[in-house]
């Protein structure tokens, strides 16, 4: 047995079952022993090892388990960075596993000879490179169990000849005892004192206007979350990755928050009095309260969140559903509902507009009629990513999301790219759901390479490329937030449907409001990976659901500064906008 069978015997020990990666001659010992273990481990062949980590963070996301990639030596090993930052920034428990050039040639300047432990230093909670086969053991060991107790990115990294070295050659210090480390996970109880509940349970108890802001970490606590609502008289608000927490078609939520939410949560936002922030870390703090607004409540599992983007009067360090658990108890009824039943009034209004633009006939086609059209055709336990850029508005505001469904994005890192191998993994975690990624032809064209993938396992995924021929969220934060022309974000036109057929995959395009719904039936009912090719209007700017003077200022000076475009874009933007108002 050598240090890599060591290495995939811990894995199999702690419940891995899946790798997603690229092999090369840096790696080539790992690799051996997962051919050995084939029956027990599948190995997902991505085509750019960004993928692979991008696919090991949405496992992990989707399945709540260990996420794990694997990349060779030296330009293997930096490939890998972007998607584990992807999940160092949202949290999720991911096993980088790389390789290095031979032990006594490291620092000589061979081929890829690249120290990925130095360079992965920011990126993981837990980073070594591997001494010894006997080094092995306690180390992979060690790596697993703090990747999921610190919710981040581990990495091992593994000279060329230890890959391959003998176990029973390999020298062993007095102080490796073998077999010392094992695969027990010990489950922190992970709950707050009790003091501190019941200053959360008296400051809750004094308010009247009361908010609820529930993200990623309450996504197991919709019972909870909807028993507080009721009794607190408490709208409730979701960031991105809190998505899925509670279904739209729910009486208690006003969706989402910020650039891509809504405006009755904004107006709840700037109206409450008191604030219960429940497994969020909502990174935007212009749009939470003036700090001092109100009172604030909040529940995190990581002590370092509290009081992180909003002064917290009470922090509950604890898992959200059993924090929330021993909190409810102690909790009275608020009697004040109109807080609440506005903001219900508010939403229904909301919905009335998000309809009458997901409905538009205009030519081009507008995106929203998209995410409206494709909302509505999602199965009930469907899995639904967004890649980053104008999509995201696509997907966070057009798609209702409802009971049984998962959503994810890239949230904190929010980068582009990530939006088809996010739908790849959580195929392969769940192969008889339906899957759909929302992405657009900027982030799809920079992995495209993985449709391929797709096509080599027969994953049915089912990717709607928001076709605008530019990278529209660049080009109108160019023009909104800094008041400049567009510049540089046109992108050449791709025809995706004949990409699809020439890979092996099916290809559908809609271009017509009228018979998108029928389309997407037709797209939607296909085995296989489809690609959904939804050529739209370039000209529509996916707004704030609340405009700012200096945000309106910014538009107008764009215009007036050369923008190439204006006049398309000036009367596109005032006709939607006396489509909303009528």
């Amino acid at each position: 047995m050598n240090a890599s069978d060591v290495l995939v015997e811990r894995l199999l020990a702690w419940g891995v079952d899946t790798f997603f990666g690229l092999p090369g001659d840096g790696i080539n010992g790992v690799m051996e022993s997962l051919r050995k273990a084939q029956d027990k481990i599948r190995f997902i062949h991505v085509r750019h090892e960004e993928s692979a980590a991008f696919m090991a963070c949405a496992y992990a996301k989707f399945t709540g388990r260990l996420g794990v990639c694997l990349a060779t030596s030296g330009p293997g090993g930096i490939h890998l960075l972007n998607g584990l930052y992807d999940a160092k920034m949202d949290q999720q428990p991911v096993l980088a596993i790389t390789g290095m050039q031979f032990t006594d040639v490291t620092n000589t300047f061979g081929q890829q000879d690249v120290e990925l432990d130095k360079l992965f230093m920011d990126v993981c909670v837990y980073n070594t490179r591997v001494m010894s086969a006997s080094h092995m053991e306690p180390a992979a060991d060690l790596a697993v169990r703090t990747a999921i107790m610190k919710r981040g990115v581990a990495h091992l990294t593994i000279p060329i000849d230890i890959q391959i070295q003998d176990v029973k050659i390999a020298e062993r210090s007095d102080r490796n005892v073998a077999h010392h480390t094992s695969t027990n996970s010990a489950i922190s109880g992970n709950l707050p004192q009790a003091n501190e509940l019941k200053l959360a349970a008296d400051l809750i108890n004094h308010g009247k206007r009361i908010a609820i802001m529930a993200g990623q970490g309450a996504l197991h606590a919709t019972d909870e979350l909807l028993q507080l609502a009721e009794l607190m008289g408490a709208p409730i608000i979701k960031p991105l990755l809190g998505k899925g927490v509670i279904p739209d078609e729910s009486p208690y939520t006003t969706g989402g928050i910020g650039l891509l939410g809504t405006k009755p949560s904004q107006d709840v936002i700037e109206n409450c009095d008191t604030l219960i922030m429940v497994g969020t870390s909502y990174p935007y703090m212009e749009y939470l309260p003036k700090p001092g607004d109100a009172k604030c409540i909040q529940i995190d599992a990581n002590a370092q969140r509290i009081g992180l983007r909003y002064p917290a009067d009470v922090g509950l360090v604890g898992d959200s559903k059993k924090t929330l658990q021993m909190l409810l108890p102690m909790l009275k009824k608020n009697s004040y509902r109109k807080f609440l039943e506005r903001a219900q009034e508010d939403m229904k209004d909301w919905i009335k507009t998000l309809e009458k633009e997901g409905t538009n006939p205009a030519k081009p086609m507008k995106p929203q009629v998209v995410g409206w059209e494709l909302g509505k055709r999602a199965k009930e336990n469907a899995i639904i990513v967004s890649d980053s850029g104008t999509n995201t508005t696509v997907w966070a505001r057009y798609m209702l999301s409802k009971q049984g469904q998962q959503h994810s994005c890239s949230g904190n890192l929010a980068t582009m790219a990530c939006g088809m191998p996010y739908a790849i993994a959580a195929q392969v975690a769940f192969p008889d759901r339906q899957v759909i990624g929302v992405v657009g032809d900027g982030g799809f064209t920079m992995l495209m390479g993985e449709i391929i993938t797709a096509v080599t396992y027969k994953l049915p995924i089912k990717l709607v490329i928001i076709k605008n021929n530019t990278l529209g969220q660049i080009k109108w934060e160019q023009m909104v937030f800094e008041g400049n022309p567009e510049y540089q974000c046109d992108l050449l036109p791709i025809d995706f449907v004949a990409l699809a057929r020439a890979v092996g995959a099916e290809g559908v395009r809609i271009d017509d409001q009228a018979t998108a719904g029928e389309m997407l039936d037709k797209a939607l009912a296909m085995p296989g990976p489809v690609i959904i090719e939804a050529v739209v209007d370039p000209f529509t700017a996916m707004l704030p659901p609340k405009i700012t003077p200096t945000q309106a200022l910014h538009f107008s000076e764009s215009l007036m500064k050369g923008e190439p475009n204006r006049m398309k874009i000036a009367l596109t933007a005032a006709s939607d906008t006396v489509r909303q108002i009528i």
